[in-house]
């Protein structure tokens, strides 16, 4: 089968290669027919990629130990889910997964948007030369299709903390946001190239937007719970240098979601938009670089390989390329249009963007640092979480005020008459929040105590403008159906609030404990009383553990934990984390157990008790239900945007 594979591989290399030359040309010389064979050439690409992904998949399953690859990150004792999740837990088969993603978006995005000729005709290329270089760095450099003898082991297997259910969705989710970021981009560079800069490129690919930022947010909540109940460390994110590259693309996609509704309302902002748009889908691919160079120590990376330069290359080409374009077209993009308030919507939201990519360069600097430190200066440098936790203080808890204000500032400007009327509810609400609170000794963390108090005001926001649309709409489901797009948006506002409440309460208001125990001996913690009664000896299909029995009372509650470790077979050593979710508020008893002494039943037990911290993984839910509402089909908009665009084709979003 590899011969096959790496057939299909060349062939996809050649289809994308013809779309960007052939689609090139055409566009250049306004060729139709050739426009559209390169669109073709596009849209087979796909199913080519599929064959090489399916002849993965089932060497994966038969677990081939003749593919180089399969051997290297299977092996015969793995279980079956977890052989197929190897397809992206290795350098080649990423990249696999990375193309296929991209021709399945590139060849659903322009056949959707066909009708947009002069648009689509230029972003084909777009599409084609990212695909060319995926498809190069699979047919030449890292090939997932390499063969060898067959091995007398049974493969290297599989990394113990990948061993895991979320490996089966968190790096999809991840890529799907990834690649996802390459459509308004491409769509965006397509405009450039056509000088057709008006909004129809926005809104052609504002779903796309919508849904590659949803599943980079979700991918990111999926890791930051995944890495909670496997590593044992009693946190959800660390800062590590590729949590952060997930997380910048995030910020800067949020950032030019909100941004293009003034060029869609006001016309304004039409350079900022490319330029944030380009920040995103560069920052995806930085983020791709930092996993497959090596040049940084993460649980995320692979091992350091030659790919990383072919990477870089890739990626300032990208940089270039953006600058020149949006250089280019500037006097096209310089609207008329002014801000005509300090305090207005536009207003706001220009801070909200500011702020996002303000979180975002300071995070890129704290990633950067340690590499540029290493690389001119030969000494090993870190960033450490206080400088990252300052950041996010000093421009979170500003966007998280913003969120309250920006929906009820009026377009254009706002009077302070209108505006005291307009926040006296959510202002009262606020200040009652925080009295109460330092009332009850909550004091003693001032970010966590901002981060409730302005939490307050938003939730308040968004009660107030739900209650005044259901007044006029007569209910809440009318309501939203007449406007998906800002109710949904501020469904997702109450996500993020959410997500600040339980971050702040699970960190800011967090107790840790430690301390060695023997059978029948008992520790404390917040409020609960820990008894270790037994050590247990556990055994599963491929490995072999122990489990410390816990006996829990506190709070008027009884309860049973049995954190301990597993030792694969071929693997090594892992902690296993056992947790209680306590119902009253809303957090966990998080619990580690390792061996504190050599052929004996001591153990050393970590306690960490996290109020609120469920509120995280609630958030999620309501997250995904904001952007569903947010990206449902509207039957009102689609009329509106095809009247708008009379004069030529609407173009259709997904």
């Amino acid at each position: 089968m590899a011969p096959l594979g790496r057939a299909a591989l060349l062939l996809a290399f050649g289809l994308v290669l013809y779309a960007l030359v052939a689609g090139s040309y055409a566009a250049w010389k306004r060729r139709r027919r050739l426009a559209l064979s390169a669109q073709n050439a596009l849209l087979a690409a796909f199913p080519v990629t599929l064959v090489a992904a399916i002849i993965l998949v089932v060497a994966l399953a038969r677990r081939d130990m003749t593919f180089v690859y399969v051997w290297q990150h299977t092996s015969h004792k793995l279980p079956l889910g977890y052989a197929l999740s190897a397809f992206w837990g290795g350098q080649e088969g990423s990249l696999l997964l990375w193309l296929l993603v991209l021709t399945g978006y590139a060849g659903l995005a322009v056949w959707l948007n066909r009708r947009s000729r002069e648009l689509v005709t230029w972003t084909v290329p777009v599409f084609g030369l990212v695909a060319v270089f995926f498809s190069f760095m699979l047919c030449f450099v890292s090939s997932p299709f390499n063969v060898q003898p067959l091995p007398t082991d049974g493969g290297r297997g599989m990394d113990p903390s990948l061993q895991n259910p979320y490996m089966l969705a968190h790096p999809p989710l991840l890529y799907l946001g990834y690649v996802g970021l390459t459509v308004p981009f491409a769509f965006a560079m397509g405009a450039l190239l056509s000088g057709r800069t008006d909004e129809r490129w926005i809104v052609a690919t504002r779903r796309w937007t919508l849904a590659a930022w949803t599943f980079l947010g979700v991918g990111q909540l999926v890791g930051a719970h995944w890495a909670y109940v496997e590593i044992g460390w009693g946190g959800y994110y660390a800062w590590d240098p590729v949590e952060n590259a997930a997380l910048m693309p995030w910020l800067a996609a949020t950032a030019f979601l909100h941004s293009v509704m003034i060029q869609e309302k006001r016309g304004m902002l039409k350079v900022w938009n490319m330029i944030l748009v380009a920040l995103a889908f560069n920052l995806s691919l930085f983020g791709t670089f930092l996993t497959r160079s090596g040049v940084i120590s993460s649980i995320h990376s692979f091992s350091k390989s030659s790919i990383g330069g072919w990477f870089l290359a890739f990626l300032a080409l990208m940089v270039v390329l953006s600058v020149m374009l949006i250089r280019w077209r500037l006097p096209l993009l310089r609207t008329k249009t002014k801000l005509e308030s300090l305090v207005s919507r536009e207003a706001t939201f220009l801070y909200n963007n500011l702020l996002l990519v303000a979180l975002a360069l300071t995070i890129l600097w704290g990633v950067l640092y340690p590499i540029l430190s290493e690389a001119v200066r030969g000494e090993s440098r870190s960033v450490s979480k206080p400088y990252y936790d300052f950041f996010l203080h000093t421009f979170g808890l500003p966007l998280l005020l913003l969120m309250g204000l920006g929906p009820l500032v009026a377009w254009r400007r706002a009077s302070l008459r209108s505006l005291g009327k307009t926040f006296v509810i959510p202002f009262a609400v606020a200040v009652v929040t925080g009295v109460v609170l330092l009332a009850l000794g909550f004091g003693s963390s001032w970010p966590g105590l901002l981060t409730y108090t302005f939490s307050a005001f938003v939730g308040a926001s968004i009660v107030l403008e739900f209650v005044r649309g259901r007044s006029a709409a007569g209910g809440i489901v009318r309501l939203i159906s007449r406007n998906r797009r800002r109710y949904g948006g501020y469904i997702v506002h109450a996500a993020v609030v959410l997500l600040a409440i339980g971050i702040a309460g699970s960190s800011a208001y967090q107790t840790q404990r430690e301390r060695i125990l023997r059978p029948g001996e008992s520790m404390q913690a917040a409020g609960y009383t820990l008894t270790y009664t037994a050590l247990d000896a556990v055994k599963g299909s491929n490995y072999t553990g122990y489990r410390a029995q816990l006996a829990v009372t506190g709070h008027g509650q009884r309860f049973r934990l049995d954190p301990g470790a597993n030792d694969y077979f071929i693997e090594g050593t892992h902690n296993e984390a056992s947790i209680y979710h306590d119902p009253r508020s809303i957090g966990d008893v998080f619990t580690t157990a390792a061996l504190a002494r050599p052929h004996t039943t001591d153990i050393d037990l970590k306690v960490f008790v996290k109020p609120l911290v469920n509120l995280i993984w609630v958030a999620g839910f309501v997250f995904v239900a904001g952007a569903l509402i947010a990206m449902w089909p509207d039957a009102v908009e689609q009329r509106r945007l095809a009247a708008r665009y009379a004069a030529g084709a609407a173009p259709a979003g997904i």
